[in-house]
């Protein structure tokens, strides 16, 4: 798609499957990050693999954006609904950015609460660094799953970390949607070469945006 940057896609990837080797409750792992966590829900995790993911892309890679998008949490759609999916970042430019991103393609975003100060607290352990699912499922449980993943690379990162909570808007019935494609395109698209994807992209494109675009083609068709 004539991307400029170095862009990497990690897969996180992991059979679900009961065995022998199975997690169970009790157990403690250490993480990639290195940082020890107990298991107090065997259903979490997917949070897991997705903290490997990250932690490999700030160790490994390198990277100075990373995010991350997953079916993640029941919750979210009970957060966000069905239609819009659920946005979790350090940044707020960048939670403006999916907003808009989401809005100029159709793949529509809300925010999340991000506050680790006083949620991430839910995942205290007297064993290990953390627990992998909170004490309290009434406490945004879809934040703090997101703040699980955003630990391992740590809050005082200096990067950009997005997480992308998108369990709802990817099937409607038994059918998938195909949803997230339009939207990291879009939210991108200020890295390529596409001018498609310029146009689109409310982060890094030059001129007006295409919901100003929009807004003044309104005012004008008011006006006539």
């Amino acid at each position: 798609q004539g991307f400029k940057d170095n862009l990497h896609a990690v897969f996180c990837l992991a059979e679900n499957a009961v065995g022998p080797c199975a997690t169970r409750p009790d157990d403690i792992h250490v993480l990639y990050s290195g940082k020890t966590v107990e298991i107090n829900n065997t259903d979490a995790e997917g949070r897991l693999i997705l903290a490997d993911g990250v932690a490999y892309a700030c160790k490994d890679l390198g990277a100075d954006i990373i995010l991350d998008m997953a079916t993640l949490t029941g919750a979210q759609g009970i957060a966000t609904g069905k239609y819009h999916a659920a946005v979790l970042t350090n940044n707020e430019e960048w939670e403006k950015a999916c907003v808009k991103a989401g809005r100029n393609c159709g793949d529509l975003v809300h925010p999340l609460v991000y506050c680790p100060e006083l949620h991430f607290s839910e995942f205290t352990s007297a064993v290990a660094d953390m627990k992998n699912s909170v004490a309290d499922r009434d406490n945004t449980p879809s934040s703090c799953a997101g703040l699980f993943i955003a630990s391992h690379i740590g809050f005082d990162w200096p990067g950009v970390w997005v997480h992308i909570d998108i369990a709802a808007p990817v099937h409607a019935g038994e059918r998938a949607t195909g949803y997230g494609v339009a939207l990291l395109l879009s939210l991108f698209g200020g890295a390529s070469e596409d001018p498609l994807l310029n146009l689109v992209s409310p982060l890094g494109c030059d001129g007006n945006s295409p919901t100003e675009e929009m807004e003044r083609d309104s005012k004008r068709r008011r006006l006539v």
